[in-house]
């Protein structure tokens, strides 16, 4: 009997061993043309073939594929024709397509890293396709009466587009700087020649995700490229500038560390091993003062559990910010930009509106943004209720 379960504790470890240096994936195509599938992993921006499935009567396709780390790989039909994952050891992959264009309308599960993937491709596309709308209603604008109204009009609209779609990437980065994923994030294109990112200023987002994923994935090639692209300021998205740019920018982290009302700094960074929400704030926001009263019943029932609230003001009067606290009572970290007329920490973090807040986890993660009312309340109920 000893003998039987030594035996099996021998099979369940090499089970898992085993597990762990491959991944699975399965799939069904509705409508399938071809005869075949093909997986490849991407060598930087280059596809490497490395395995092919025959494709069943009925759509069904797998795959099992070797891999020791994270990576990117793209599943096609055609060269044309294809989606990206990022897949890494142990993860059983499901995917449906409901056409045989494969990036048109698909599902995934079992991949955290490709389901984020998704979620970047389906803002992009959702863009482009209103892109290309407005740009066929300004075509066909051009030259009739009234153009000089709604030509301003649709270049506005254009326009604004573009920097919604800038903005969701900027908040997918700050929210994922641990996943490669972010990666695509830095260089997804509106158009051949135009990044999403495309503001100079952007360059700060290139080395946040740089300075963390080295930590992370330090012999990831996707990483140490991404690495080169920074320090030798060859980026495309930032040809011309680059050098400039990178001399003039101070080191850039996720880490506020601004001054309390007694005139201490104080690091959000130095409450590491607690879950820490950092919120941004104004006295003259009646919607922040309502949440602050939200925030305190939360900090009561929380605080000694291991849960940190690091509040930014961002009034320009410092004694209005100081008299809001004092009177308030409140009883969390209190700190202020310092220059409010110069938010550096808000536009680091693309705060658009008040109040906004980050969560960061034990290990100083950023797990989830903008939770407010009944999703705030029920997310610090899982933290610290089970």
């Amino acid at each position: 009997m000893k003998r039987i379960l030594f035996l099996t504790a021998i099979i369940i470890i090499y089970s898992g061993c085993k597990e762990k240096s491959s991944f699975n994936v399965r799939g069904v195509i509705k409508g399938k043309t071809s005869h075949h599938i093909y997986f490849n992993r991407l060598d930087l921006d280059t596809p490497v073939l490395i395995d092919s499935a025959k494709i069943t009567r009925n759509g069904k396709f797998r795959f099992r594929i070797k891999a020791s780390e994270p990576d990117f790989y793209q599943l096609s039909l055609s060269p044309d024709n294809f989606i990206t994952l990022l897949a890494e050891p142990g993860e059983n992959i499901r995917m449906h397509f409901d056409t045989t264009a494969l990036y048109e309308n698909y599902s995934v599960t079992g991949s955290a890293g490709s389901e984020k993937l998704q979620v970047l491709d389906n803002n992009l596309i959702e863009t482009r396709k209103k892109l290309d709308s407005l740009s066929n209603a300004y075509a066909s604008a051009t030259g009739e009466p009234g153009f000089d109204i709604t030509g301003p009009m649709l270049e506005t609209r254009f326009n604004d587009l573009i920097k919604e779609q800038r903005r969701k990437n900027i908040e997918f980065i700050i929210t994922n700087t641990t996943s490669l994923a972010s990666i695509k994030a830095l260089y997804q294109h509106i158009d051949p020649d135009t990044y999403v990112l495309y503001d100079p200023k952007d360059l700060q987002y290139l080395k946040i995700v740089t300075d963390s994923l080295k930590k992370y994935y330090p012999n990831s090639k996707h990483v140490q490229a991404l690495a080169r692209d920074f320090e030798n300021e060859l980026s495309q998205m930032y040809a011309g500038q680059l050098e400039r740019l990178s001399e003039q920018i101070e080191p850039l982290q996720l880490n506020p560390d601004l001054l309390n009302p007694e005139g201490k700094r104080i690091s959000l960074e130095s409450q590491r091993g607690k879950y820490v929400l950092l919120t941004f704030w104004s006295v003259q926001s009646k919607e922040c003062i309502a949440e602050n009263l939200e925030l305190k019943k939360y900090y009561s029932l929380y605080n000694k559990k291991g849960f940190e609230i690091y509040q930014i003001n961002l009034d320009p009067n410092e004694n209005m910010w100081k008299s809001a606290v004092k009177f308030d009572e409140l009883p969390w970290i209190s700190t202020r930009e310092d220059e409010p007329g110069n938010p550096v920490t808000a536009r680091l973090f693309n705060v658009r509106e008040l109040p906004a807040n980050y969560l960061f986890d034990r290990e100083g993660n950023i797990v989830a943004s903008n939770l407010h009312g009944r999703t705030l309340k029920l997310k610090l109920e899982q933290l610290f209720n089970n």
